[in-house]
């Protein structure tokens, strides 16, 4: 694991993720919920994908953005799980720098795409209630296929050099990251260089890329806002802000956790590790089990077909 090099300094060849710290004895025990959101995010998203592929009715736009999100949240369950689940069941802790690099490349990729979708179904809204008339023209099945594509280009171009920036670095100080999982702001502090270039460019990323994204998820829904309030008919005001609440729900779980931790990582120095721990090793396996949730409540086409579904097996 390690390798002694001349001089007498210790490189680091391998890293060691983190369960729940203190409580290795019953990490078994704490496995089940976490194998729980596991399968449950599988089935609630794969479900969402088959009932809108198998139902013609629901290749509208909105559903199809829905279809974009199942898939980024299936590819963040099987991204980070199977190491939290390793560690729980079998004491699997050692990863590869190599295996490491990959999975936080997988793990961000798939976030920042995820926010690209977010902020496309905001843009899908913002249509349909500002501008209905021109609805089918603008949102065509080519200019969606178009979006979702430089959705991923745009979220591979740029975590690309996250892993090339940490492969150039040497690891010589301590090797225990507090997740289950490799996520960049922590394996850059495992780095015995400078990381002033990984600090800034992970600074530029959440700036331009996730803070922009939620910038014009705002502004779309102010938009929206203004638009709704001039609807004379109070039905139809409720009935348009309605078929947002979903997209509402899924913003706010996708931004609100990831601030928080950012906020308690750079700022709140006297919290609990433990706590910090927790909701890091929670925060990414929640995300896929709750939105296909608040879209099978919410969203009365999805739901109705769920049911149709279960009740023919």
């Amino acid at each position: 694991m390690l390798q002694r090099e001349l001089g007498g300094q210790v490189i680091v060849k391998l890293f060691l993720l983190s369960g729940i710290p203190g409580q290795e004895d019953v990490h078994v025990w704490i496995s089940i919920p976490f194998c729980l959101i596991y399968l449950i995010s599988i089935l609630g998203n794969s479900v969402i994908l088959f009932i809108i592929k198998s139902d013609p009715t629901l290749h509208e736009p909105m559903y199809i953005f829905l279809s974009m999100l199942a898939i980024t949240d299936l590819g963040l369950s099987i991204s980070t799980m199977p190491t939290t689940l390793g560690l729980f069941w079998l004491n699997s802790r050692e990863i590869s720098h190599d295996a490491c690099f990959a999975q936080l490349f997988f793990i961000h990729s798939i976030t920042f795409t995820e926010s690209s979708v977010l902020l496309s179904m905001a843009f899908d809204r913002f249509v349909a209630i500002c501008n209905p008339l021109r609805y089918d023209s603008i949102l065509t099945p080519p200019r969606i296929a178009k979006m979702g594509l430089v959705s991923l280009l745009r979220a591979v171009t740029l975590i690309l050099p996250l892993p090339i920036l940490l492969k150039q670095h040497q690891y010589c100080q301590a090797n225990i990251l507090s997740h289950s999982y490799c996520v960049h702001q922590e394996v850059m502090k495992m780095a015995c260089s400078d990381i002033r270039v990984n600090v800034i460019y992970g600074f530029f990323l959440t700036v331009s890329s996730l803070g922009l994204d939620l910038l014009l998820i705002l502004l779309s829904y102010v938009m929206i806002l203004k638009a709704v309030l001039n609807i004379t008919s109070h039905v139809e005001r409720l009935k348009a802000l309605n078929t947002c609440v979903s997209h509402i729900c899924v913003v706010l779980l996708s931004y609100i956790p990831g601030i928080s931790l950012s906020v308690i990582y750079r700022f709140m120095k006297s919290s609990s590790p433990l706590a910090e721990n927790i909701m890091g090793n929670i925060y990414l396996p929640l995300l896929p089990l709750m939105n296909p949730i608040v879209y099978s409540v919410k969203s009365k086409p999805i739901r109705a077909r769920i049911i149709r579904l279960f009740f023919k097996l």
